[in-house]
This record gives C-alpha cells, sequence and structure tokens, in this order.
C-alpha cells in the first residue's frame, strides 16, 4: 500500500519509519510511505508557504499555489483519494479506516496555521477526517494516527493477524480485560475462567466483559448496536453483577 503525505515538516515522520507496527509494515515492503514539501513547489527565495487571510483575522493561511503543485506532484505517483485531516472532517473510527485500508494508495494533506485556502479544498481534497472533537497545531499527528491504524489492517504487518480483529471497536464493542502473569499482582487475582483452559468459557466471559464495558463507558456504542440473544443475555448477566457489588 503507497500512503504519501503532503506536509511542511517531513521530519516528523521519523517516529512512523522508525518505531512500532508502521516501522514493521515498511521493512517488509507491505506499506511505503512519502513525504512530499509544499516548499519545495515554491517559487521565492524565502519559500513562501503562508499568507494573511483576506478579509482580516489572527494567523495565516496556507497558499493554493504551492499546495496546488505540491498536490499535482503526488497525483502523478499516487491516483488514490487525497484525505485532508482537519476537525471539521468525518470522525475517523474503525470502521472508516478499515474503509481506508482496501485502498491501494492513498494520500494524506496535513494543514498548518489557521487552515487551508478553501479553494485547495473544493478542487482538489476528496475528502476531510477528523481524528476528535479537538483542535492540534498541524495535521501531521492525525495523519500518524491514520498511518498506523491502516497499517496494522494490512495483511502480514501483525505477527498474529486475530490481534487485529480482536481489537476494540472492530465489532463495535471495546475491547475486554487482559492480564498476563504472575496470576497475583498487589493481592488481585488473575480471574479464574481465564486459567481454566476451558476455551468456550473464555469466549463467552471475554464478549461478557466487553459488552459490559461498552455498556459502562461507551453507551452511545451499545443503544446503535443489535444485540442478538446471547449477547442480550450476557449484558444482563454483567449488570446484575454489577447491581450484586
Amino acid at each position: 500500500m503507497q500512503i504519501d503525505v503532503i506536509t511542511l515538516f517531513p521530519q516528523m515522520f521519523d517516529a512512523v519509519r522508525e518505531f512500532g507496527i508502521t516501522r514493521v509494515a515498511l521493512e517488509k515492503g507491505l506499506v511505503c510511505l512519502g513525504c512530499y514539501n509544499p516548499r519545495d513547489y515554491t517559487d521565492d527565495n524565502y519559500r513562501t508557504v503562508d499568507d494573511r487571510p483576506y478579509g482580516g483575522g489572527p494567523g495565516m493561511v496556507m497558499m493554493s499555489e504551492p499546495l496546488a503543485k505540491c498536490i499535482d506532484a503526488v497525483r502523478e505517483q499516487n491516483s488514490g483519494p487525497l484525505i485532508c485531516l482537519s476537525p471539521q472532517g468525518e470522525k475517523l473510527d474503525q470502521k472508516l479506516v478499515a474503509e481506508l485500508a482496501e485502498s491501494s494508495n492513498i494520500a494524506l494533506l496535513c494543514g498548518r496555521y489557521e487552515g487551508i485556502d478553501e479553494r485547495i479544498l473544493e478542487s482538489r481534497v476528496d475528502r476531510e477526517i477528523s481524528i476528535g472533537d479537538y483542535v492540534v497545531a498541524g495535521g501531521e499527528f492525525p495523519a500518524m494516527v491514520v498511518v498506523e491504524a491502516i497499517a496494522r489492517l494490512v495483511p502480514g504487518v501483525l505477527g498474529n493477524a486475530s490481534s487485529a480483529a480482536e481489537d476494540s471497536f472492530t465489532d463495535g464493542l471495546l475491547d475486554c480485560p487482559h492480564y498476563t502473569r504472575p496470576e497475583v499482582f498487589e493481592g488481585s487475582e488473575v480471574p479464574s475462567v481465564l486459567l481454566s483452559g476451558n476455551h468456550e468459557r473464555i469466549m463467552h466471559w471475554r464478549l461478557k466483559q466487553s459488552l459490559g464495558r461498552t455498556w459502562t463507558r461507551r453507551p452511545d456504542l451499545i443503544r446503535g448496536r443489535q444485540l442478538d440473544e446471547i449477547e442480550q443475555r450476557l449484558l444482563k448477566e454483567f449488570q446484575l453483577e454489577q447491581h450484586d457489588d
């Protein structure tokens, strides 16, 4: 999969190249990452990429001309959708990540300053995506979130393919609790069912905990889910257990 990033700070993506799952994906050749700097497409000695906003106001706006040239250069190598990371975009979730991971190539546009000239968004951007209802200084960190979220869904990247399938939000629920050695830590024991070796009981326990955690922490996800008979029973059991506690 080819992912190209348009950014004023390509060095920031060294973290993507050098650490974690994304490093593995790049080393295996399963994901290719390119960075394009709009400053390389300017015509003046100062490599100017921003200017004051028409109509006044604070801050600066990324100029259309260098961005357009940079995007057009990316388009020569990458025909996939161009996605702008923006707090005004649609909210990123696991379903959207899975959709993006189906593409053979995508391009990510990282804004800076007060924003990007609207004419670029209208003429060249296919989609705007937000990683949450808050504002950061630029699109680089959100782009890194998108890159890692996509990379871990590319077949062959994770050592255990089932890891991605069992993540939070993959089936619309939060993940269940996880435990490892020692069996007792500061007086707290690992739930006995996980030591039983009974895979069916363990599966049901994990599903019950996942349902219960989602009901407790993200009730909106439960309300938007059509629970089957087993899920309804397990959630009811969890609720009764919480009431008894």
